[in-house]
């Protein structure tokens, strides 16, 4: 499998770049230096089987130490899938049957061995029914004793819930104890992580170090909006790029991309030099055309994930349906006097009858012009857009003819 990865000062490479901070820095440090493979725990919990590129960075980071000889303990949560933790969530998780999980573990494998190396001397699957699911209650009650309730109820997604008089089950309040406990049976010394579960990992180094175990390091990586330019990229919000979608959806979603957003993405989720990443930034300052550089990310991206042949096809596909306009018998010309707002081009086009419909349009992110989402209802047409594409839903094209 090919190296993604430099060997030159690859230590301070890994503690830095697209690290959001460290745990547990200096010992992690010390531990490097020694050579001795370290033991990295990732842990999911089965619940939607659809990995994007939000989670890739904390998998390209553990691929990198995998490189450098380094194990990942990949973490079936089998036994805490069918508790739940609460995580950014007003209600408790549905339950789900065992023949769920099973099939949704294994799509979850399916893709993160896109990204991490799949052989047994850097990967290991292991699932926490293992120790669970034969624990006795005594032991478990245990555990329990070792943390109190005023440490737990410290979370702050208890205490939003409790803020707003929703209910918090008992079973989520130990679900952070179970989630520390894991890192003592693995022997974890890293876990690479969102911020979202610093918490429940503490609780890791917590347990450990009453076990008698040096405590893992925890490294928490950067999250960037989603397709959105607002929230992080989830599942619930739609706002993501899949690692598993197909060149061409993933490359039409990054041309959706807001235009501010382009650097961060080369930055954050491609293998692009930082001297090339500068040049971009640079024609972006000097007022090159964002969809340009927009395509050589959606380029970059797709290359990454599905190869260089299918990235080419995706962009021949998306010029010749955008750029050169070939798209079908179906596109209806639409002639007006330029400037016009976006809202004001629809009702134009006949595709709505109100203002008030075209802006529910726009903020639905159904309205496109030459691949872009238009995300702003007052967005003006100029002179320059004559000729472009306006495509609204998935379906319907519309041609900017001037007076």
């Amino acid at each position: 499998m090919k190296r993604m990865f430099p060997d030159k000062d690859w230590i301070s490479h890994a503690l830095t770049h697209n690290v959001e901070r460290v745990v547990g820095e200096e010992d992690l440090g010390h531990r490097l230096l020694t050579g001795r493979p370290l033991r990295i725990k990732f842990g999911v919990d089965v619940t939607h089987p659809l990995i994007h590129l939000g989670h890739g960075v904390s998998l390209w980071k553990m691929r990198e130490f995998q490189e450098h000889g380094h194990k990942v303990l990949f973490l079936i949560g089998d036994f805490t899938t069918r508790i739940g933790d609460p995580t950014g969530k007003s209600k408790t998780r549905p339950e789900r049957t065992e023949a769920e999980i099973e099939r949704d573990a294994r799509l979850y494998i399916e893709q993160v061995t896109k990204i991490l190396i799949d052989d047994s001397s850097v990967f290991e699957v292991r699932r926490n029914s293992e120790w669970y699911g034969m624990m006795p209650l005594s032991e478990f009650l245990g555990l329990c004793r070792k943390i109190t309730h005023a440490r737990l109820i410290e979370r702050d997604m208890f205490q939003k819930r409790m803020g707003e008089g929703s209910e918090i089950y008992m079973h989520e309040l130990l679900y952070p104890i179970l989630q520390g406990y894991d890192s003592v049976v693995l022997k974890s010394d890293l876990t690479i992580i969102g911020s979202d579960q610093l918490f429940n990992e503490m609780m890791g180094r917590h347990y450990q170090t009453l076990f008698g175990q040096s405590p893992q390091a925890i490294m928490t990586t950067v999250i960037t909006p989603g397709l959105d330019g607002k929230e992080k990229q989830s599942k619930s919000l739609g706002n993501f790029i899949a690692i598993s979608d197909t060149p061409s959806d993933m490359y039409g979603k990054t041309m959706t991309l807001p235009d501010e957003l382009i650097v961060t993405y080369f930055r954050v989720y491609t293998f692009a030099s930082m001297e090339e990443i500068d040049a971009y930034e640079t024609e972006l300052n000097n007022g090159a055309n964002p969809r340009d550089v927009k395509m050589k990310l959606a380029h970059a991206l797709v290359s990454l994930y599905h190869g260089t042949e299918a990235a080419d096809n995706a962009q021949e596909n998306f010029v010749n349906t955008f750029q050169k306009k070939q798209v079908g018998e179906d596109v209806g010309e639409v002639t007006v006097k330029l400037p016009l707002s976006i809202t004001e081009f629809l009702k134009e086009s006949g595709h709505v009858k109100s203002n008030s419909e075209a802006r529910r349009l726009v903020d639905e992110r159904g309205v496109r012009m030459e691949g872009e989402t238009i995300t702003d209802p007052q967005h003006m047409l100029e002179e320059g857009d004559n000729g472009k594409i306006i495509k609204v839903g998935k379906r319907y094209f519309y041609k900017i003819v001037t007076q």
